[in-house]
């Protein structure tokens, strides 16, 4: 026994069950209204830009373009590029060196040791005789009798001498040497 079920079609007609003859003549077999309305609106759209947009990455815009066009005027004079500074190895170096990694944690660069010691001075009473300062060089162990304007080596030169320190001038720096309180005399 065949029942028979009222089925809407695409255009809300009346139809037969699918692959049912309608009055005697075979009919075409109709799809689901939700599947024909996701195919209508898949076309609308465009298949292919729907994928696109799913799938692919966004493009971007092209650079703007410039017109460039001839000119009569007479060129102008180009900038001259500058030549980039040259690279100092030695410094490079010489950084590295410095900042060694391998040094144990907290290490500060030892400070550097004055050459000279001051001694003693000799503050004459009268005008005439100029002040003497006794110095000894650490580095040489040697010890030197100065006046004012002598010159210890090629760079250093003295340049004041006081009753407890004396002034001595290197490369355009100035630095006092004081006489340590041991050799001072008690009166």
């Amino acid at each position: 026994m065949v029942t028979n079920r009222l089925l809407l079609g695409v255009r809300g007609e009346r139809s037969q069950p699918c692959g049912q003859p309608d009055r005697g003549k075979p009919r075409s077999q109709r799809l689901p209204f939700a599947v024909v309305l996701f195919l209508a609106l898949a076309s609308s759209f465009g298949v292919a830009r729907l994928l696109a947009t799913l799938i692919s990455p966004p493009r971007l815009s092209p650079l703007p373009v410039e017109a460039v066009g001839v000119s009569e005027a007479p060129a102008r004079s180009r900038r001259v590029r500058q030549s980039p500074p040259v690279f100092d190895a030695e410094a490079f170096k010489r950084t590295i060196i410095d900042n060694n990694l391998f040094r144990p944690l907290g290490w500060t660069p030892p400070r550097p040791r004055e050459p000279y010691r001051l001694l003693g001075t000799i503050i004459p009473t009268d005008a005439k005789t100029p002040p003497k300062a006794i110095i000894q060089n650490t580095v040489q162990n040697q010890t030197h009798i100065v006046t004012i304007s002598d010159t210890l080596d090629t760079e250093t030169h003295v340049t004041d001498i006081q009753t407890k320190y004396i002034t001595l001038k290197k490369n355009g720096q100035q630095r006092q040497l004081t006489l340590k309180s041991s050799f001072l005399q008690r009166r």
